[in-house]
């Protein structure tokens, strides 16, 4: 059998890649920790960490084993949680892209504050590039956010495609650069965007940079310029523009819910189920939600 503290331990060297980190934020000495993974290495006969003086690298053994160390501290957790009753507390910090702050995301996340009141659930909104950062910082227990279509590992809740929209009735000179309406770096529409236009040989200039939504929508709704945008995001007042503006196609983007391994129990765990049940809602179009 592998005892469940050998398998946190492991966990929180694995997001550490330190053990001196993993027994400072554990409350061990680093002694034991070491117990713990010999220990742990001991009953599966296998090696999970390469170890010398200036790093600590998962083998490829390691990193199988944090798949099944985090469901099987995850699935304690919930069965004690079950039949002992306890309420649901704790502290989970959640980051969700610009791009759901106007949809149903807000009405998502409070059905689980009635659920469950006594989980502090501190929101961060931002970019996604941002998000991504500050989750592999260990600043987020669980980031919903956008990717590139086909980057990174985990499966995405959905993939849409990549649209430029503008105000309706938009007319762009096919003579002159194409006027962008962008979010600042790092933001993956705007990477994607200038992707696009560089690969079909098109000039730009910038109409606007604004690191919020409302921004973005206000200059497009004035006529600055054009913007992209997954489909079924589009902003209240903007359009999907038709082939005839000769734009090139911005590709696809996925949508993506991951946390880190050691915080996904309790309440991150609970967060996460209650999104991924909702899932079907954050991706239809605004329109269709209007309907």
């Amino acid at each position: 059998m592998l005892d469940p503290v050998w398998l946190k331990t492991f966990l929180m060297v694995a997001e550490t890649r330190s053990f001196t980190r993993a027994a400072d934020r554990l409350g061990l000495r680093q002694s034991t920790v070491s117990q713990h993974i010999r220990k742990l290495e001991q009953a599966i006969t296998q090696q999970l960490f390469v170890r010398d003086t200036h790093s600590v690298d998962l083998t490829s053994d390691g990193e199988a084993m944090v798949g099944f160390a985090g469901n099987v501290i995850e699935t304690m957790d919930r069965a004690m949680s079950y039949f002992t009753g306890t309420e649901l507390r704790g502290h989970v910090r959640f980051g969700a892209s610009e791009d759901f702050v106007a949809g149903p995301l807000p009405e998502i996340l409070r059905g689980f504050r009635r659920t469950h009141p006594r989980v502090d659930l501190e929101l961060t909104v931002a970019l996604s590039g941002l998000l991504h950062e500050k989750l592999r910082a260990g600043g987020l227990d669980l980031v919903l956010a956008k990717r590139g279509a086909g980057e990174g590992t985990g499966s995405p809740l959905w993939t849409d495609g990549l649209v430029w929209v503008g105000r309706e009735g938009i007319e762009l000179d096919p003579d002159a650069p194409v006027p962008l309406i962008v979010y600042p770096p790092p933001s993956i529409t705007r990477a994607r965007a200038l992707e696009a236009l560089r690969r079909s040989g098109k000039h730009w200039r910038m109409g606007c940079t604004s690191g919020s939504l409302n921004g973005l929508r206000a200059a497009a709704l004035a006529g600055l310029g054009v913007a992209v945008f997954a489909r079924g995001l589009i902003p209240d007042g903007l359009v999907e523009l038709p082939p005839g503006h000769g734009l090139p196609d911005p590709g696809e983007v996925e949508f993506i819910l991951t946390g880190r391994r050691s915080a996904m129990r309790g309440p991150a765990a609970a967060l996460s189920d209650a999104i991924r049940a909702e899932a079907g809602r954050l991706s239809v179009p605004a329109g269709a939600r209007r309907a």
